[in-house]
């Protein structure tokens, strides 16, 4: 691989709303070469002797495994911190936690996706530690999932532009889940000329400024941005679909995560039925864990049409990406 552009070390990666279209076209190129390197077996050492803090508030396989492994294929060490064997349980500010974490080592990545909480608190973290933050997941954004998602359309398609991707409601009963993976994609996909369309059953809207901002993105870029109710219309010629499951935290801040509502909407699930109706060369995705019982049956989701293992891969290859950029040139005399 060549040398790394310089221009993101130090930086936080909150949301990708922060970034270019450049600066994110060239975080992709990176993690398409860090995939190349993966498979040819070559080393990527950029991280040697650099550490990094994983915190997480909840639960991980992908992100965590994703930068642990990542973190130690470019030669650093990460350190898995569950926060509720952390000095935060008993009431640690996010400002101590930061400027603490941020001397011990390079870089500290946080998943926190309580709503109202977790995007504030890592803001908190960002605006006194002395090294990158990186978000693994928020009440509100999802960025590293996104940047998978956008890197494995591009593997199955080799474009981005007039796409017909669909991000559609799911039903789903084990746990109210965050906003935060729609809440990305629809900001990002129209910046990549993406006809995005969104569809959910009443009640289960996200925030005005995402939709704002996502048509502001779409009409900058041209891309397009349709919200439906109707969910055959979504699936309806897609050439992607993500049925996925959000809480109704926008309407709706209850933590009851299975009531006569919800259970009334057992219909949006994504079968072969639902998927006949998008292009024969749909492509079904998924950011998992998926419901298999509520949200898809395992006919699509272990079908030829899913690419949902692919996209789990993808978010090794674009960790090992974000933390090169952000991490490598990060110098302890940059602290003070």
């Amino acid at each position: 691989m060549q040398k790394l552009e310089p221009k993101f070390a130090g930086r936080h990666l909150i949301t990708l709303e922060d970034f270019t279209k450049e600066e994110i076209d060239y975080i992709l190129k990176v993690s398409h070469d860090m995939k190349d390197a993966f498979y040819a077996n070559e080393e990527t050492q950029w991280l040697v002797g650099k550490t990094g803090f994983l915190m997480f508030f909840e639960q991980s396989t992908r992100t965590r495994n994703s930068f642990e492994s990542g973190m130690a294929q470019l030669g650093g060490h990460a350190t898995f911190l569950d926060t509720s064997m952390m000095q935060i349980a008993h009431g640690e500010s996010a400002k101590d936690t930061a400027v603490i974490l941020s001397s011990f080592g390079h870089m500290i990545a946080c998943r926190y996706c309580n709503w109202g909480l977790g995007n504030k608190y890592i803001r908190e973290m960002a605006k006194w530690s002395t090294v990158p933050i990186i978000n693994l997941q928020c009440d509100l954004y999802h960025p590293m999932q996104a940047l998978a998602d956008l890197m494995t359309i591009e593997d199955e398609f080799g474009k981005t532009k007039n796409l017909k991707v669909s991000v559609i409601w799911a039903m789903a009963t084990t746990h109210k889940k965050p906003i935060s993976v729609p809440v990305s994609q629809v900001l990002l996909f129209p910046r990549y000329g993406i006809d995005v369309t969104l569809a959910y059953p009443e009640g289960y809207d996200l925030p005005d400024w995402v939709i704002e901002k996502a048509r502001k993105n779409a009409a900058e870029n041209g891309g397009s941005l349709t919200i439906t109710h109707d969910m055959d219309a979504a699936y309806k010629d897609a050439d992607v679909v993500f049925p996925k499951n959000w809480g109704s935290w926008v309407t709706n801040q209850s933590t009851t995560v299975v009531d006569d509502a919800l259970l009334a909407l057992k219909a949006w699930k994504c079968t072969p039925e639902k998927m006949a109706l998008a292009k024969p060369t749909c492509r079904y995705m998924h950011a998992l864990p998926a419901d298999r019982v509520n949200e898809v049956v395992d006919e699509v989701i272990d079908g030829p049409q899913s690419v949902v293992y692919q996209e789990a891969e993808n978010r090794i290859h674009t960790a090992k990406a974000v933390m090169a950029l952000f991490v490598h040139d990060k110098l302890p005399s940059d602290r003070r």
